[in-house]
């Protein structure tokens, strides 16, 4: 247990802490109180420095919404500019079709041209070539060489012999022109027509041509009547192919 003196001495010492904080508690009251007026000095400051960059703020907004109207008439510029470039390359493109349409049309119009005249072409030739037999009978010597029957001997037969009835009808093979009617030793009454494309026909034993040097002729038009004349045997058409001037087999041509 504590005395007097040791109690009293302690509560001073108590009390003394006591003072102490007391006083240091002011002492930080007063700090505070004056920061506290420094602060709203400062806080007064901060105010109009807020207020300043809140101005600034404002008119930054509205620059850059002047600046924001400005792009949005620029991207419509642009946007109708890349419109008027897009109509002008589609204009271009479909100006360079058309170009192209038009040559291939004009190369399509060459190639059916050339085309008509070749099967023009073709046709006058079909027209012109000795395709049907030039009368109704049998063959009765063919082409190439055989036993001539007047010498028993081997000779080149240059056409075909169509045995028939007397005056059985002759008709034209082929369209063409006549270039000789008359009369040899050999063929007796004799008919030439010449169908174009180095082509040209022999009747050779007629009874009597029907058409006259000079005549143009369609194919299966009466040119003469089946005969004896000439060298013969008896009643008989000799007939002969020829092309380029050399004599050739009839049956070549001949489709019916």
């Amino acid at each position: 247990m504590q005395d007097f003196p040791t109690y009293l001495l302690n509560f001073k010492k108590i009390n003394l802490t006591i003072e102490i904080e007391a006083k240091a508690k002011e002492l930080a009251l007063l700090k505070l109180i004056q920061e506290l007026k420094a602060s709203k000095s400062g806080l007064s400051w901060f105010k109009n420095e807020l207020e300043e960059k809140q101005n600034e703020l404002r008119l930054k907004e509205e620059e850059l919404q002047t600046k924001k109207i400005d792009m949005q008439e620029i991207r419509e510029q642009i946007s109708v500019g890349k419109q008027e470039n897009f109509e002008k390359t589609k204009i271009r493109t479909m100006h360079q079709s058309l170009d192209n349409l038009d040559t291939e049309i004009t190369i399509q119009s060459q190639r059916k041209a050339e085309l008509c005249k070749y099967l023009e072409t073709q046709r006058s030739m079909l027209a012109c070539t000795p395709s049907v037999w030039p009368t109704r009978g049998w063959v009765s010597s063919k082409f190439g060489y055989r036993i001539s029957p007047f010498t028993n001997e081997r000779e080149f037969h240059k056409g075909v012999d169509i045995s028939a009835r007397m005056k059985t009808k002759i008709i034209a093979p082929a369209n063409g022109i006549v270039t000789s009617v008359g009369k040899t030793y050999g063929y007796g009454n004799v008919i030439t027509i010449s169908h174009g494309y180095g082509m040209k026909t022999v009747y050779g034993h007629l009874h009597s041509p029907l058409v006259k040097k000079g005549d143009t002729v369609k194919r299966g038009q009466d040119i003469a009547l089946l005969g004896n004349s000439g060298r013969s045997t008896g009643p008989h058409l000799h007939y002969e192919v020829h092309l380029n001037d050399v004599p050739v087999s009839p049956f070549r041509f001949i489709l019916n």
